[in-house]
């Protein structure tokens, strides 16, 4: 049974008529959703509009189709309501741009440029040592590290243990003989 049909049936029990009906204004917002209110002004419920139900609007601001905005504060109430308003993004005064901008380009000191040219210096006579290094030397360096860290490593001799005398176990070798190993010995001998 439909809300509608419900509120019906209570009038009738009751023998109230409303001669007045509450008519809701509808407006779509700009992807086409439908809502609806008493009144669209300051204040005043507004509900999204579905088969079902009505659902409240949630917070937020939002485009309706006539270009005007709606800004919702609190779930379903209205804050305002009117043209919308494109803020201009805020500029920075040019002093602050003039200022950033000699931060950045801060010249050199004469301190700074002679530690980096020490640097440099350093980094020439680096690779000038090894320039002056043969793949030969180099060879000889790095076998004679091998050689110092294996000789610091101990030495493992090789101790086998002593071989096992491997038993010979020959099982049910005392008991009885019975017919069957007769016949078997019989037939041993008679292949000789």
């Amino acid at each position: 049974m439909k809300a509608t049909d419900m509120l019906n049936k209570v009038k009738e029990v009751l023998g109230v008529e409303l001669s007045e009906e509450i008519k809701l204004a509808q407006a779509t917002l700009e992807n086409g959703t439908i809502i609806e209110a008493e009144e669209f002004a300051e204040g005043k419920e507004v509900f999204i509009v579905t088969d079902e139900e009505k659902v409240a609007l949630p917070v937020g601001s939002y485009k309706l189709d006539d270009g005007q905005e709606l800004v919702i504060e609190e779930a379903g109430i209205i804050k305002s309501i009117g043209e919308a308003v494109e803020e201009a993004p805020e500029e920075a005064p040019v002093e602050e741009e003039v200022e950033a901008a000699k931060e950045e380009m801060a010249y050199a000191t004469k301190e700074d440029l002679a530690e980096v040219k020490s640097m440099i210096d350093e980094i020439k006579a680096m690779i000038e040592k090894k320039d002056e290094l043969s793949v030969d030397e180099t060879v000889e360096n790095i076998v004679k590290e091998a050689k110092e860290e294996l000789s610091e490593v101990e030495k493992v001799n090789h101790n086998p243990e002593a071989k096992a005398d491997k038993a010979l176990n020959l099982y049910s070798q005392k008991r009885g003989t019975t017919t069957m190993d007769r016949v078997l010995a019989k037939i041993n001998n008679i292949k000789k």
